[in-house]
C-alpha cells in the first residue's frame, strides 16, 4: 500500500530562552543565559517547512506547549495569583522558574514514537509519548503532547495513542530522537531500530563517565510492545558510552535513516559490527549503511556541527534529499563529506543547507524540529486537516508569528506576567486555528 511520509515540526514556543537545562547537549549549556529571539526562532522553523514543502516533501504541525507552566510550579508548592507563582519562583527557585519555561517541545522529535500501520500487529498507526524523565525541564511535556497527539490523530479505527511509560529511572524514553524506521519504500514492512543509551534491570551494561545515559533498553522493548511490532523486524544497538560523553545525548546527533538508507558515525553503537550484520539480516530489502569514519568527520566535528542531526527526505523524484544546519558549511571538513555524498551515493540526489541558529544555540537542529509519522492516504484523510501544512498555513503561522512573539528574551523575563498573558493569547488563538479544542492546562481549567 502506498504511503508517505510526513513531518510533523513542533513550532519553537513564545518562551523560546537559553537557560542551560540540558546536560549532555554541549550547545544547550554553552549558550547558556545568552539572549533569544523567541520571533526568530519560530520563523526560521516555519521557513525549514516551508523549504521541505517546496521540495515536495509533506509537512505538517504540532503546537508549543503552554509556558510559564503554571500549574507544575502550583503543584511544587507555589501558591497565590499566577503573576505572584511566577515572581515567588523567580525569587526564591529561579532554576525551576527555567525549568517551567523550558520551550524546548518545539523538537518534536522527543515528542512521541511512532509505528506505521503496515509494521502493527493491528494494522494500525500507534503513537506512545515520551516520559522523558531524565529531565525535569522534558519531563512536564508528556500530558499536553498526548492530549495534542490525540487531538490531531483522533480516529480510533485508524490510530492508537498509548499512555506514556513509567517515569522511573527503568523505563527512560526519549522518544523518536533514538528510533530509527529503515524499508524499501514507506509504505512497506520496515526494520525498527531502537537505540539505547543503558541496561537498568537485571543486567550490566557499559556506563557513561561524564553525562547521563537518557534512553533505556526497558523503555524501547517495551515501546515495541505497545505497538506490536515483530520482534523479527526490531533491532536494538547500545550507544557507545564514550559518544554520550562527548555529547551524543541522542543517536539522532551521530545517526540519521530514510527508507533503505542508513548514514551513521562509526562512534555510533558500542557494537557496531553486530548492529550492522543484524540490520542487514533482518532486512528484506537492498539496505544501503553509509559509515562515516573519524578520518571522514571526528566525533567532535559531528557534535559540533550537528551534521547527523539532519533530515534525510524522500523527493518527489525518488531520490532523496539531505537537509543539514548551515553549520556544516561553517567547517570545510563536514562540507567537502558532504559535497562528495552526492557524488558517491545515488540515492542522495541534493544537500540543502538551512538557517535554524536559534534551536541550534539551543541544541537542537533540523532533526530536532520534526516528528516522523508514516501515513497511507486514507489515513491522511482521517488526520485534523487545520494541521496539514500548505502556503496559507505558512502565510497565517507567520501572520501569528508576527503579532505574538517577542523579538527579545532574556532569564529574567520569565517571570513577567505579561509574557505569560501574551503566551496564552498566543497560544488560544492557535488552538482556533489549527483546530484543536481546548490542549492546554490554562484552557481545561476554565472548561
Amino acid at each position: 500500500m502506498s504511503a508517505f511520509e510526513i513531518n510533523f515540526d513542533g513550532i519553537v514556543g513564545p518562551t523560546h530562552n537559553y537557560s542551560g537545562l540540558s546536560v549532555g547537549n554541549l550547545a544547550s549549556q554553552r549558550n547558556v543565559r545568552s539572549v533569544s529571539n523567541p520571533r526568530a526562532a519560530a520563523k526560521q522553523g516555519l521557513l525549514k517547512m516551508k523549504a521541505l514543502h517546496d521540495l515536495g516533501v509533506p509537512q505538517a504541525v504540532l503546537p508549543p506547549h503552554e509556558r510559564p507552566a503554571v500549574d507544575v510550579l502550583r503543584q511544587l508548592g507555589f501558591s497565590g495569583r499566577d503573576e505572584y507563582v511566577l515572581q515567588s519562583a523567580r525569587r526564591h527557585d529561579p532554576e525551576l522558574l527555567a525549568a517551567c519555561s523550558s520551550a524546548s517541545s518545539m523538537w518534536a522529535a522527543n515528542a512521541a514514537t511512532v509505528c506505521p500501520s503496515a509494521d502493527s500487529g493491528d494494522g494500525k498507526v500507534h503513537f506512545t509519548a515520551a516520559n522523558l524523565r531524565s529531565n525535569l525541564h522534558r519531563a512536564i511535556e508528556a500530558p499536553t503532547t498526548t492530549r495534542v497527539l490525540a487531538a490531531i490523530f483522533a480516529d480510533s479505527n485508524r490510530f492508537v495513542h498509548h499512555a506514556p511509560l513509567p517515569a522511573a529511572g527503568p523505563f527512560g524514553d526519549e522518544g523518536a530522537a533514538n528510533h530509527t524506521r529503515l524499508c524499501a519504500e514507506h509504505g512497506a514492512l520496515g526494520v525498527h531500530l531502537f537505540v539505547y543509551g543503558e541496561h537498568s534491570l537485571g543486567r550490566h551494561s557499559a556506563t557513561t563517565r561524564r553525562f547521563p545515559a537518557r534512553h533505556t533498553y526497558e523503555a524501547s522493548r517495551a515501546v515495541a510492545r505497545l505497538h506490536q511490532i515483530d520482534a523479527a523486524r526490531v533491532v536494538y544497538a547500545q550507544q557507545l558510552p564514550a559518544a554520550i560523553d562527548a555529547g551524543v545525548f541522542h543517536n539522532d546527533v551521530i545517526a540519521v535513516g530514510n527508507e533503505n538508507v542508513f548514514l551513521f558515525h562509526r562512534e555510533a553503537f558500542l557494537a557496531r559490527h553486530d548492529v550492522k550484520d543484524e540490520l542487514r539480516r533482518k532486512a528484506d530489502f537492498d539496505l544501503v549503511l553509509i559509515e562515516v569514519t573519524e578520518q571522514d568527520i571526528t566525533l567532535d566535528e559531528a557534535v559540533a556541527s550537528y551534521v547527523f542531526n539532519s533530515q534525510l527526505v524522500s523527493l518527489p523524484t525518488g531520490k532523496m534529499a539531505l537537509v543539514v544546519p548551515e553549520e556544516c558549511k561553517d567547517d570545510d571538513r563536514v562540507w567537502s563529506y558532504l559535497q562528495g555524498l552526492q557524488v558517491e551515493q545515488p540515492a542522495i540526489e541534493r544537500v540543502e543547507a538551512l538557517d535554524v541558529r536559534q534551536s541550534m544555540k539551543n541544541g537542537g537542529g533540523p532533526a530536532c524540529l520534526r516528528l516522523r509519522v508514516v501515513l497511507t492516504e486514507e489515513e491522511i484523510a482521517s488526520v485534523n486537516q487545520a494541521v496539514l501544512f500548505d502556503e496559507e498555513l505558512f502565510r497565517r503561522l507567520s501572520s501569528w508569528v508576527d503579532r505574538h512573539y517577542r523579538d527579545r528574551l532574556r532569564e529574567e523575563d520569565l517571570a513577567d506576567p505579561l509574557l505569560l498573558r501574551e503566551s496564552r493569547a498566543a497560544l488560544d488563538e492557535l488552538t482556533e486555528l489549527l483546530n484543536l479544542g481546548a490542549v492546554y492546562p490554562f484552557q481545561l481549567e476554565g472548561s
